[in-house]
């Protein structure tokens, strides 16, 4: 596994992650915890990572989506999502900007677990596209 923006006085960014969902103790932390295993469904060879003071991100081959926790909203950040396919919409978040999309899920809201595994997949697949395409010069 790919080494993580931690220190070892830290622990791994899996610990990490781990901890941040069980000090939420909440519906943030069972969203969250959610969140992380359908990332994990839709790719198993996803790296965990923690950066810009403790949010966990879910990376391969650059970032696929960051998952943010608010009092309100848990964001999930898709770094290339305007770049995205979204067919059911899932989007609902920062839908303004060239480059980024969002998804705020709310207390009580469910997410479309086959449709956000889709998003992953298709994230990852411009991410290997992006590594793999010769650079201009």
């Amino acid at each position: 596994m790919k080494k993580s923006d931690s220190t070892p006085a830290e622990g791994s960014a899996s610990e990490q992650i781990d901890a941040k969902i069980a000090a939420l103790g909440d519906w943030r932390g069972e969203a969250l915890a959610r969140i992380r295993a359908l990332v994990h469904e839709a790719d198993p060879e996803v790296v965990e990572t923690v950066k810009w003071g403790r949010v966990p991100v879910w990376e391969h081959d650059g970032i696929l989506t960051t998952g943010e926790t608010y009092k309100a909203a848990v964001k999930l950040t898709f770094a290339k999502g305007a770049s995205l396919p979204d067919p059911t919409d899932l989007f609902n978040a920062s839908l303004e900007g060239n480059l980024r999309r969002a998804i705020d899920i709310h207390d009580g809201e469910t997410l479309d677990a086959e449709a956000f595994k889709a998003l992953i997949r298709a994230a990852v697949a411009l991410n290997v596209s992006k590594k793999n395409k010769p650079k201009k010069r």
